[in-house]
C-alpha cells in the first residue's frame, strides 16, 4: 500500500498540489489557468481519448459490469440529490451539481494515469471503459439536464445540438467508429497523437489546482457529508453490486478503484458555465482529491 501511494499515486497528485500552491502564491493567475484548462480540453484531451478508444479491444469490455457501475451511480446520485435538496435545503441547480460531484470521478486525468502506472496501459482496460461511459453517457446527461433546468423553455433538441459540438463527445464517437472499422492507425498519425496527448493529465491537473486555490478549504456540513458519500458510499455500493456479477475479478477491482477516486472537475465547470455558486462544489473536489490518496492506495 505504502509503495503504491509513494510511487504511483503521489506523483500524479503532486501536480494538482503544485498548481494549488502556485495559485495561492499568485504565481499563476486563475485566468491563466482557465486558458490552460481550455487548451487541454480542446486540444490535448481529444487525442488522448482517441488513442485509448480507437486502440482498445471493444470486445473485451464487460458491458454488464459497466451498466452495474452505472446503476450504483444512479442510486448514489438520487440519494445525494435528495440530501442536498430536501435535507440541507440547497437550491435546485446547486443540489443537482453537488450530487453530480458524488458520482462523476476524475477517471481520465487521475485514475487512468495512476492505473496505467500500476497495471500498465494494457492492464487497465476497465478504466478505459469507464472513461468512455462517464464521458459519453454521464457527462452528456448532466450537460443536457442542466441546460434544460437553466433554460426552462429550451428543448432537448437544442441541448443535444449544443452538445454535438463538444469535442470530447465527438472524439469518442469517431474513435469508436474507427475502432469498429478495423483500419490501422498509421505510425506518423499515432506518433503525433501520442506527442499531443502526453501532457494532458499534467496540464489539466495543474490548471485545476490553480483554479481550486481560490476556494476555501474549510469543510462545511454539506462538503463533509458529500465527500463521505463520494469516498465511501459510491465505492461500497459499486463493490457490492459488482460482487453479484460474473466477470473477471480485475473488473471488480478496477471499477471499485475508479469509484473510490476523487470527484472530477466537470460539476465545477458546469456550475461556472451556468452561474451556479461553486462555493460548496469546489471543496468537495479538493477534499476528495486529498482523502482519496489513502483509499486508492489501499484498494490498488
Amino acid at each position: 500500500m505504502f509503495e503504491i501511494l509513494v510511487n504511483d499515486i503521489l506523483p500524479v497528485f503532486s501536480v494538482l498540489v503544485l498548481g494549488f500552491v502556485l495559485g495561492k502564491q499568485n504565481v499563476v493567475s486563475r485566468d491563466e489557468a482557465s486558458t490552460l484548462n481550455r487548451i487541454a480540453f480542446l486540444v490535448l484531451q481529444p487525442p488522448l481519448i482517441f488513442l485509448l478508444l480507437s486502440q482498445v479491444d471493444l470486445a473485451s469490455f464487460y458491458y454488464l459490469a459497466i451498466l452495474t457501475y452505472g446503476a450504483g451511480q444512479a442510486v448514489i446520485f438520487a440519494l445525494s440529490f435528495a440530501l442536498c435538496r430536501y435535507v440541507l435545503k440547497h437550491e435546485l441547480l446547486e443540489s443537482w451539481l453537488l450530487a453530480m460531484a458524488t458520482i462523476f470521478v476524475n477517471s481520465l486525468l487521475y485514475i487512468w494515469p495512476i492505473s496505467a502506472l500500476i497495471y500498465g496501459e494494457t492492464g487497465n482496460v476497465p478504466i478505459v471503459a469507464i472513461v468512455a461511459w462517464d464521458a459519453a453517457i454521464i457527462f452528456a446527461f448532466f450537460v443536457i439536464s442542466t441546460d434544460l433546468l437553466v433554460h426552462k423553455s429550451a428543448s432537448v433538441a437544442m441541448s443535444v445540438k449544443r452538445l454535438a459540438r463538444n469535442p470530447v463527445l465527438l472524439t469518442i464517437m469517431f474513435a469508436i467508429l474507427f475502432n469498429l472499422s478495423g483500419l490501422p492507425l498509421i505510425a506518423p498519425v499515432k506518433t503525433a497523437l501520442e506527442f499531443l496527448s502526453a501532457g494532458t493529465a499534467a496540464v489539466t491537473l495543474f490548471a485545476l489546482g490553480v483554479i481550486l486555490s481560490a476556494t476555501s478549504l474549510v469543510p462545511s456540513k454539506t462538503v463533509t457529508l458529500l465527500s463521505a458519500v463520494k469516498l465511501f458510499g459510491l465505492p461500497v455500493l459499486v463493490a457490492g453490486l459488482l460482487g453479484l456479477g460474473d466477470w473477471p475479478q480485475q473488473w471488480d477491482q478496477l471499477l471499485t478503484l475508479n469509484a473510490a477516486g476523487p470527484s472530477g472537475a466537470m460539476a465545477f465547470a458546469i456550475a461556472m458555465l451556468y452561474g451556479v455558486n461553486p462555493a460548496r462544489i469546489a471543496p468537495v473536489i479538493i477534499w476528495t482529491s486529498v482523502l482519496s490518496l489513502f483509499t486508492l492506495a489501499w484498494l490498488a
